[in-house]
């Protein structure tokens, strides 16, 4: 690591007791305890973290893709403390001003006929919950989630989801079925065009609901732009054809904008880049950073109004937590302040995608490079013309040492990316400067000759 790399406090006695404490009684997600070694993290501000033997590193995950204002935000730290200091919690059967106002604000950035808004604690019960709905205002049962997707990890959520994660906690919600989306780079209907892949894409999806029972289909979710399971993003008329497909069997589009949503692409909400509107948007992480745990729904007044008279049988004890919400608030005042979504769709446009095309033509290992805004995928290969993928389908242990490999050359060059399966993903906060930006992306750049060495 670099010597502007190395600037962080060093205290080897907090290391130790914090790794003590993690190891010895901290269960971690998605993990098997012994086989991990968390990183002891003291501390953060904007783009960088930092741990206590001295390493700083740039957040090109923005943790789990959902730091998009940065670490420590001085606007949102202040208005947690401001609100601890007159109101730290209150039930959701009452008035809040600060949840009030944040539902406002949401319904604001929706589209025309979104005026309500039903909070949760996160991305996964709030997809949770917009299936409920769904399911209510229906009276169907059955919900279709692409392969390539990530829903949650609640009991239908999970069910929801297309990746290996679902494959353990089966049988879950006997109710879901799956189809093919998009993904031109390697289509699973061998089209050879983005149009192609739409048209094929949307003939598949009907297929699937006529062969499913259109009649027995609450909802379609799609992720607006597919997270970790590849940054696909929408073909042109995908997601239009969707909801026509919808219109057209009496099914209610969710979109989960969980990732996407606040700003991730340069929009408040991303399928606003694609022409097209759902029934219900899902929404959490940068909504307020995961300075404090939020996600929500906005729900049409259509599906809204079915529960004027009609009993929603949902809730949650911390349903629109005032200090969430108050961080909440924020954001908006920061984005709006600071031309958030323009700088993004900027720095994108400008600096992300050229450095990215250069960098496919310059490495062997690089397929495809895809994505919009500051959401990005870097899609590794052992051959071009071929296609085959630098490591196997949900690759472990030795069968991912080339995609590892890049990893830690890319956190000893001081980056801490992103990767799933044969990808590195490329998801900075929305705040970072140019320059660190850059120096990210040059980062970047010389580890993945780590992946040329598997060729």
């Amino acid at each position: 690591m670099s010597d502007t790399l190395t600037s962080a406090p060093v205290d080897l006695a907090a290391d130790a007791a914090v790794r003590a404490d993690d190891r010895g009684h901290v269960f971690h997600s998605w993990s098997a305890q012994a086989l991990i070694d968390p990183l002891p993290v003291a501390g953060g501000e904007g783009s960088t973290f930092w741990d206590y033997a001295g390493n700083s590193y740039l957040d090109f995950s923005s943790q789990l893709v959902n730091l998009n204002l940065g670490h420590q935000h001085p606007d949102l730290v202040a208005a947690i403390q401001k609100q601890a200091g007159r109101l730290a919690t209150i039930q959701p059967s009452m008035a809040n001003d600060v949840r009030g106002e944040l539902a406002r604000r949401i319904s604001e950035v929706a589209p025309d006929g979104f005026e309500k808004v039903f909070f949760t604690n996160g991305g996964a019960d709030a997809n949770e919950n917009a299936v409920r709905m769904a399911r209510q205002v229906t009276g169907r049962r059955k919900v279709l989630s692409m392969y390539r997707s990530y829903h949650g990890n609640t009991t239908t959520a999970i069910s929801l989801t297309g990746d290996p994660r679902r494959w353990a906690n089966e049988p879950g919600d006997g109710s879901v079925a799956h189809f093919f989306g998009p993904y031109p780079y390697r289509s699973p209907f061998h089209s050879d065009s983005p149009e192609q892949e739409t048209a094929r894409a949307l003939e598949h999806l009907e297929q699937t609901i006529v062969l499913e029972g259109a009649q027995t289909i609450a909802a379609v979710i799609i992720e607006t732009v597919v997270g970790t399971n590849g940054v696909l993003v929408p073909p042109p008329g995908y997601l239009p054809g969707v909801r026509e497909i919808c219109d057209k069997y009496g099914i209610i589009y969710i979109a989960d904008e969980v990732m996407v949503g606040f700003g991730r692409i340069g929009e408040w909400f991303a399928f606003q880049a694609f022409d097209v509107v759902p029934d219900l948007i899902t929404f959490a992480k940068g909504v307020n950073s995961g300075y404090v745990p939020l996600g929500g729904v906005v729900i049409s007044d259509r599906i809204a109004a079915h529960f004027d008279t009609v009993t929603f049988p949902g809730g949650l004890t911390y349903s629109g937590h005032p200090l969430a919400c108050a961080a909440g608030v924020a954001t908006f005042e920061v984005f709006e302040r600071d031309g958030i979504l323009e700088r993004v769709r900027d720095l994108g446009s400008r600096v992300v995608e050229p450095a990215l095309q250069e960098i496919a033509r310059r490495h062997p290992s690089v397929g495809d490079v895809r994505g919009r805004g500051l959401f990005w995928a870097i899609e590794l290969v052992r051959d071009k013309e071929t296609r085959e993928p630098l490591v196997p389908f949900n690759a472990a242990g030795a069968d991912a040492a080339p995609v590892a490999a890049v990893m830690a050359a890319a956190k000893k060059g001081g980056v801490w990316p992103f990767s799933h399966f044969n990808r590195v993903h490329v998801a900075p906060p929305l705040v970072i400067d140019e320059s660190e930006l850059v120096r990210g992306l040059d980062v970047i750049d010389g580890a993945l000759h780590a992946a040329d060495e598997y060729l």
